[in-house]
């Protein structure tokens, strides 16, 4: 059987170089790896100190800028070495924040419609929402 050749073809090489531009790094984030797991609204949400969390609704007349303290945590983690897991709850671990801002989602549209018999319905709703950000875990 006759072998395999490989046979290898001089790349031309354009005598104008290319500038490249440069690339600037984006320092790492130094994250301490803590984090817990909440319950709100009938959600559950992944929160660490310093994120922006959107979260339904809350009761109750609150203004921006309000401390919010929630107390269903279901889960915490240290970043280390130790993960503490609720049963359903953690008793005693809360996470604080502030509130940032109230809104309304985007508006959906609920349409009921039956051919031939001149029924439509048309209904519209806005979600409202509330924007947190986390300020610490104990």
């Amino acid at each position: 059987m006759p072998e395999a050749k490989t046979v290898k073809s001089a790349a031309k090489k354009s005598p104008v170089k290319a500038k490249k531009a440069a690339v600037k790094k984006a320092a790492p984030k130094k994250e301490s790896g803590e984090f817990a797991v909440i319950e709100t609204g009938g959600k559950q949400y992944v929160a660490s100190v310093g994120d922006i969390l959107t979260i339904e609704k809350l009761t109750g007349d609150m203004k921006e800028g309000a401390k919010v303290t929630f107390d269903k945590v279901l889960l915490v983690d240290d970043g280390k070495n130790s993960t503490t897991v609720g049963d359903p709850y953690i008793k005693g671990a809360k996470v604080k924040g502030s509130l940032l801002e109230e809104g309304k989602a985007k508006k959906i549209d609920v349409i009921k419609f039956k051919s031939k018999s001149r029924y439509f319905k048309k209904r519209g709703h806005r979600q409202p929402f509330m924007k947190v950000k986390i300020e610490a875990l104990k």
